[in-house]
């Protein structure tokens, strides 16, 4: 397993694997659409196949995670998916990092509650303006939830003096 930042000789691959996991290329995020193509991130991959991508994006202090993908569950790509943008944050001088995740998604609660993230923000029935933007977006959701809210999630990387 090789980690690699995503280049433009990676981008048309990166490019369809967001596409078929995500439905798009674009992500609606607390009511805005985000062009993914765009955004850095790490690919983790094995014999030129993704297993594994992660994208963030830069605002302020903040560092936020965009997407977070493993195709393998449970052999630590998205651990170290994870490790290498703390890193990079951390480098780059963030105060914090975030992520949005939706309420259905209990893998994901219960992922990065594990790695260090608490939760910060609910943003209530936020999928309702996401789907104006995003009609794709369905409204049920993983094991039968009703897809409404956005959760965002927080690590603060600033060390306590």
């Amino acid at each position: 397993m090789e980690y690699v930042d995503i280049t433009p000789a990676h981008q048309a691959q990166v490019n369809a694997f967001i596409a078929e996991h995500w439905h798009s290329t674009n992500m609606a995020i607390r009511g805005a659409l985000v062009d993914m193509t765009r955004l850095p991130g790490i690919i983790a991959r094995e014999a030129n196949d993704i297993l594994g991508l992660v994208t963030y994006r830069f605002s302020g202090a903040d560092c936020e995670i965009t997407s977070l993908d493993s195709l393998r569950e449970g052999v630590g790509i998205g651990t170290e998916l994870l490790r290498r943008v703390t890193a990079i944050a951390r480098a780059r001088g963030c105060r914090r990092l975030t992520l949005i995740t939706t309420n259905d998604n209990i893998h994901a609660l219960r992922f990065y509650q594990r790695r260090g993230f608490d939760m910060a923000r609910l943003y209530r029935n936020a999928l309702q303006r996401s789907r104006q933007l995003k009609p794709s977006i369905p409204l049920i959701g993983e094991d039968g939830i009703p897809l409404r809210h956005e959760i965002e999630f927080e690590m603060i990387l600033e060390e306590n003096e």
